[in-house]
């Protein structure tokens, strides 16, 4: 077994010189913002640096998803409007993942054709952007994902930069990928950095931060930070459950309750706004939406019960996961299951890890509701959601959903 090794400084101080490496090396810097604590922290350690070097304003760019937290929008005013800021406030009618509804796999913040609906006004600042003509390369309806690559390669006019980002590896696996990644393309062979374009990379200056190691920081420092959090702790929610990000996706909708519950107010707008988040709010956790052990009914097999799922779902869903599943069962034919015969269901682990194909697995999917079908080894890509839509409104068209 490897013995750990460690590094004669601490967390704070590795980021700091990291960030300061950072502005030496590219002409062109930027820092992601989200309004949530990590990307609070790293703002203003960029700023402190920025500062002593001489190189304010920095620019700041914050997507707007609007149903947030009040609170949350006060610490967004409170960080972007302020002269040691160049912000890119972005309120765009942008598509977002949508997974509390099985009608409605997207949702659209800032969507003009259900102003009335918004669950707050757009923000009224100098730095606020929803002129659909401000940026060349926007579409409508352009998916987050999209939008970020975008902005980083016209952002930087052809000249090296670099986008700071927030991501902690001890968050989730999927962000420790991102950090781990032997494949991917980074800048002079610094693990904490991705190439995202021909001369735009990602750096994550805070990548080997604890979520002590944030909060530390925040009351050594006197950092801002975003009260939500408060009232979140005040619900019982340790500082790990504390999270606070888009919360319609597959993962974060399992704190949906906690917008309930901490900001009514808020809530009320967003369940006539959001479809399925009420919904969302009271099953997320439970069997309905596939997050604790699954249970078969009784008389059922797997495969049987896969079956009866899809046929409660409108035909352009079941269409859709049919397609899925032909992908699915030609690729484990090559691997050891052909003419789409797999095992009702299998060891735990084995399942979980993806490494054997089986009915539980598919009907999870469905249960969980989850249309890019990750439990059974697909990624999400560019346009997967336009092909969905197409399929919907063709069977809408028909009259026949």
């Amino acid at each position: 077994m490897a013995t750990k090794q460690y590094l004669e400084k601490d967390v704070y101080s590795a980021a700091l010189e990291r960030i300061a490496y950072v502005f030496d090396e590219f002409e062109k810097v930027y820092v992601s913002f989200s309004g949530g604590k990590d990307s609070s922290v790293l703002l203003q350690l960029v700023l402190k640096v920025a500062k002593e070097k001489d190189k304010l304003p920095v620019t700041v760019l914050h997507i707007d998803f609007e149903a947030w937290y009040s609170a949350t929008v006060k610490h967004l005013t409170e960080m972007m409007i302020q002269p040691e800021v160049n912000a890119y406030w972005v309120c765009l009618p942008m598509n977002l993942r949508n997974s509390v509804s099985v009608f409605d796999s997207q949702w659209q913040c800032w969507d003009p054709t259900k102003k009335e609906k918004w669950v707050r006004e757009m923000p009224n600042y100098p730095c606020v952007i929803s002129d659909e003509k401000y940026f060349p390369f926007w579409r409508y309806g352009m998916e987050f994902e999209e939008f970020i690559i975008h902005f980083g390669k016209w952002f930087s006019e052809g000249k090296k930069t670099a986008c700071l980002v927030a991501i902690r590896s001890n968050e989730s696996l999927n962000r420790f990928r991102t950090i781990k990644n032997m494949r991917k393309e980074t800048y002079q062979g610094l693990g904490f950095s991705t190439k995202i374009h021909e001369n735009v990379y990602n750096f994550y200056p805070i990548y080997d931060w604890t979520t002590e190691d944030i909060w530390t920081a925040v009351g050594k420092y006197g950092l801002k930070y975003n009260k939500v959090y408060d009232l979140m702790y005040m619900q019982g929610k340790t500082i790990h459950e504390c999270r606070l990000c888009q919360p319609y996706g597959d993962d974060q909708r399992k704190g949906l309750e906690l917008f309930r519950v901490c900001e009514p107010e808020t809530w009320a707008k967003v369940v006539d706004r959001v479809s399925g988040a009420n919904y969302g709010n009271l099953y997320a956790n439970t069997l309905l939406m596939g997050t604790r052990k699954k249970v078969l009914p009784e008389g059922h097999t797997w495969e049987t019960y896969t079956a009866f799922l899809l046929e409660t779902l409108p035909r352009y869903e079941k269409e859709w996961y049919l397609v899925k599943l032909k992908v699915f069962f030609e690729w484990w034919a090559k691997h050891g299951y052909p003419d789409w015969v797999i095992p009702d269901e299998g060891e735990r682990k084995a399942e979980a890890n993806r490494d054997i194909p089986s009915w539980r697995r598919i009907a999870e999917v469905i249960l969980k509701n989850d249309k890019l079908c990750k439990h059974l080894s697909f990624a999400g890509t560019k346009g997967q959601f336009m092909k969905y839509k197409e399929l919907r409104e063709r069977y809408e068209q028909e009259g026949n959903t």
